[in-house]
């Protein structure tokens, strides 16, 4: 589905997709193999209170995950395999609500972390199990919001593995039954694979025309760049899969430890940030980049700003029948298992991948700018 590919703007990974709703009733499993997640290393939290005081913000939604039971006034458990049976990325896994697949995991002091668990298992009709959940109809947001969450992507060591934070629509144009991809927008907070084990990937996805709100293939615009956990900027060399595994709590990896995956939303712009680094900027009018006038191209640039190299898009409000990323959209954590090389961001899963690939979230927070 997804084919754009540019330099700093690459195939969404096989977990982070928008043909995910509508997924097939969940059967019985055929004798499946009971997979309990392992135990989190310990690692320190210092940042474990609800911050409240950020200037200019106050905190609007949040889970915590220090509950025994995911909240289901939340959240939604998404099961299956999508519309087409791979969420229409490629990937060979089959989401579950089972607590091997999404579990609650207590910590000290009341600060518990979701863990989201993909497993190499015979299970129905597949031999991978993943866990998805999203704030569908529960909760959704969009302009004047700060999104963040903190997020260990702990065991994605291998080619074909990988996580995401990202954002669906949750409005559609007065009249319609529904909103198209990429006709409503997407938006990737954090898209993080083991086959590029130093960088995440943060984007939005959009199209050109409208349509009459049906999808063609070739009517996808894609912005995304890429953060350097070493550098703390966009990479000067644009990764490529290789250096996998990496060594444990490697630092220069997302694998390494926790970190604070972010996206600044304004009327104008989103703006994507890891450990509050922006490194993405992406405006949604044609010529607001740079204050050139309007020549209706999709303009990419990276500069530096502070010292710091940031990628600069635009720009994705091509037409005036719907303006996606001037409306509320709602929260997705996935976990995936990639299919295949030419369509999975992160490539086909390897024989050397080792399971369970748990991924560990502390918290999901949003803030309203005031």
């Amino acid at each position: 589905m997804k084919y754009i590919i540019s330099f700093f703007c690459l195939l969404t990974f096989s977990i982070a997709c928008s043909n995910s709703e509508n997924s097939p009733t969940q059967q019985l499993p055929v004798n499946p193999t009971p997979v309990i997640p392992p135990t989190p290393v310990t690692m320190p939290n210092p940042t474990n209170s609800v911050i409240t005081n950020y200037v200019g913000y106050t905190l609007i939604w949040n889970d915590e995950f220090n509950t025994s039971q995911l909240e289901l006034t939340k959240w939604n458990y998404e099961t299956g395999t999508g519309v087409n049976g791979d969420f229409g990325t490629g990937q060979l896994d089959r989401a579950t609500d089972r607590t091997s697949n999404v579990s609650m995991l207590a910590g000290t002091d009341n600060d518990g972390s979701l863990a989201i668990t993909t497993l190499k298992e015979a299970y129905i009709d597949r031999k991978y199990t993943s866990g998805r959940i999203n704030t569908k109809d529960k909760y959704s947001c969009g302009p004047g919001s700060r999104i963040e969450a903190r997020i260990w992507a702990r065991d994605v060591q291998f080619k074909g593995q990988g996580f995401a934070f990202w954002m669906m629509p949750a409005e559609i144009p007065e009249g319609k039954d529904y909103i198209m991809w990429p006709q409503g927008g997407e938006v990737d907070i954090m898209e993080y694979v083991g086959a590029i084990p130093f960088a995440n990937l943060g984007s939005v996805h959009y199209a050109w025309s409208w349509e009459n709100n049906q999808y063609q293939s070739w009517n996808h615009g894609h912005k995304g760049a890429y953060y350097s956990y070493a550098e703390n900027q966009v990479p000067a060399i644009h990764p490529e899969y290789g250096n996998w595994p990496t060594t444990a709590n490697n630092p220069s990896a997302g694998s390494g430890a926790y970190h604070l995956y972010r996206i600044d939303w304004y009327n104008n712009r989103i703006e994507f940030s890891v450990d509050e680094q922006i490194y993405h900027i992406n405006y949604f009018n044609d010529g607001t980049m740079f204050g050139n006038a309007a020549d209706g191209e999709d303009a990419d640039a990276t500069v530096t700003v502070n010292n710091k190299k940031v990628f600069k898009s635009e720009y994705s409000h091509h037409f005036e029948e719907w303006k996606p990323f001037d409306h509320k959209f709602y929260l997705i954590l996935s976990a995936g298992v990639g299919g295949n090389d030419n369509q999975s961001y992160g490539g086909a899963i390897v024989s050397q991948a080792v399971f369970p690939c748990t991924t560990l979230i502390d918290y999901v927070r949003v803030y309203k700018r005031i």
